[in-house]
């Protein structure tokens, strides 16, 4: 059992500060809103995740919906990761509402006109909700929330060991333009195609935005999306007026056993003078737990970002 989820109703470690917070009220610590062009990565590895009575609080953040949805669910590892990834939510929000003081719990959500969830802020005259946009993505394995503000931000993750049981190639000709085809086919180590593939596929099956809708976004909307030489080749020659000039994409190894890739509209260019390049900051998390800032160590390793 570990030790820190018996401390869990009083204390947190957040080694990114390198200092401890206190908070009777809720064990949250408070974050800095991510600056322009800058997104924040929270994970959690299910695994770790062992004591019922933190699932217990787990199930006491969520609304009478969610927790009718998690419940009904069968089998105890689909209610488990149900679970966790609603509270990984909750939690990476609340942690944003520094003067407002938001609990996970009050927290109220809604779909907006393209059926994308947003949080249904509370509006009067003293509250100024901060312009957040989040994205969820998770494996069975791994739960990850994506945080940005002013800018719609797309996350995916996929476990590097995921079995494909189609012919690699003919699998890709189904979905990726014959330029990234071409890529994998000159690849002559079948284990190396088949990790080029996945990457491949967790850059192209992000969430953006185009013209205001949410959808998946394929290779019919970006004919090539790649990794060379560490840069993310992006080209949508089939539709210009996706300008995908205005999108920075960062593709990562995350925690030694998933591929996860980022996506933010750039639309508001740096004094003119281009694209602000994408920052991220990646915390790996136990809600109401511990928290642990994993950039810049091996847990999070940068395969390859768009210029």
């Amino acid at each position: 059992m570990s030790r820190h989820l018996l401390r869990a109703s009083s204390m947190m470690k957040t080694h990114c500060f390198s200092q401890r917070f206190f908070n009777s009220v809720s064990p949250l610590v408070p974050v800095q809103l991510p600056s322009q062009m800058e997104s924040h990565l929270w994970y959690i590895l299910p695994n770790e995740v062992k004591h019922a009575s933190l699932l217990s609080q787990y199930l006491e953040l969520l609304s009478p919906c969610e927790k009718e949805n998690v419940l009904g669910m069968r089998g105890d590892e689909l209610r488990k990761r149900a679970l966790l990834a609603r509270a990984l939510v909750r939690t990476t929000i609340a942690r944003y509402q520094i003067n407002s003081q938001v609990s996970p719990r009050s927290l109220k959500f809604m779909k907006n006109t393209f059926g994308k969830p947003e949080v249904e802020w509370q509006q009067s005259e003293d509250s100024h909700p901060p312009p957040l946009h989040f994205n969820l993505s998770h494996t069975s394995s791994l739960k990850a929330c994506g945080v940005a503000i002013d800018s719609p931000i797309g996350i995916d993750v996929e476990e590097k060991q995921r079995t494909i049981k189609n012919d690699i190639l003919s699998f890709a000709r189904r979905f990726f333009s014959h330029e990234e085809v071409d890529f994998l086919a000159a690849v002559p180590n079948a284990e190396v195609q088949r990790q080029e593939f996945i990457k491949l596929w967790t850059l192209k099956a992000y969430q953006r935005v185009k013209k205001g809708s949410y959808h998946l976004f394929f290779a019919t909307y970006i004919s090539t999306l790649y990794v060379q030489a560490s840069e993310i080749v992006v080209d949508s020659s089939e539709e210009p007026s996706n300008s995908a000039g205005n999108w920075q994409f960062s593709l990562l190894e995350l925690a030694g056993s998933h591929y996860a890739s980022i996506c933010m509209e750039n639309s508001s260019p740096a004094d003119g003078r281009g694209k602000q390049p994408m920052k991220l900051t990646v915390w790996k998390t136990i809600p109401l737990v511990e928290d642990e800032c994993v950039s810049g160590t091996d847990a999070v390793i940068r395969i390859g970002g768009s210029n």
